[in-house]
């Protein structure tokens, strides 16, 4: 487990993320870190939830229409 602390940045109030935790995530200055609530508490990960989403509503269009796709090919 990590501890971050909160800083206050300005106006604003910002989280120290040591740069172990930010190898990891393979993350860099500038990148986005998204925040999902979830029943346990938050989940943080680089990756954007609304993709993932799109991605699986392509991957049922391509299963769906996979004949035509097929036809398409040759």
């Amino acid at each position: 487990m990590t501890m971050l602390r909160l800083t206050t940045i300005g106006a604003s109030t910002g989280v120290v993320i040591p740069k172990e935790m930010l190898v990891r995530l393979k993350l860099g200055d500038g990148d986005a870190l998204y925040v999902i609530e979830t029943a346990e508490g938050f989940f943080l990960t680089p990756y954007d939830p609304a993709v993932a989403e799109e991605i699986k509503l392509g991957e049922r269009f391509m299963i769906e229409y996979r004949t035509a796709f097929k036809a398409l090919a040759e």
